[in-house]
């Protein structure tokens, strides 16, 4: 029991469950992301580069015999995993970007002056009573 006890207080602690809700949204990201590639920038890419289909490049180390596949080396994959990579890597880098300049924002503006106690306003009208 004590062990279950421990469990459940560790994964009901904060950074547990964001970090979690981080993977779910990250793996759901990555779909996004993958279809954008392959979808929308590939085709175009591939268009340009005189209709390459970039999944379909490989190097064939050796041709297919019987019912052993070939063993090739698929370096188009590899062009549009890179693709996926770097553009997850740059709209995380906006996003970090965007709230470290958030945060000195926050930072920079300074706090405004804590308002003066009663026994500090009493004692400053009667300075002004006394300088008239």
């Amino acid at each position: 029991m004590k062990v279950i006890n421990e469990f459940k207080a560790f994964a009901m602690r904060g950074n547990v469950v964001d970090m979690a809700v981080g993977i779910i949204i990250g793996a759901a990201f990555g779909k996004i992301v993958s279809s954008i590639v392959n979808d929308i920038i590939m085709p175009p890419i591939g268009l340009l580069v005189g209709g390459v289909n970039f999944s379909d490049l490989q190097f064939i180390l050796k041709d297919a015999v019987g019912d052993n596949p070939a063993v090739t080396i698929n370096y188009g994959n590899f062009i549009q995993v890179t693709l996926d990579f770097l553009i997850v890597a740059f709209a995380i880098f906006m996003i970090i970007k965007a709230m470290n300049s958030a945060k000195k924002k926050e930072e920079a503006a300074p706090a405004a002056p804590p308002k003066p106690s009663n026994e500090e306003v009493l004692l400053t009208e009667i300075r002004d009573l006394l300088k008239k």
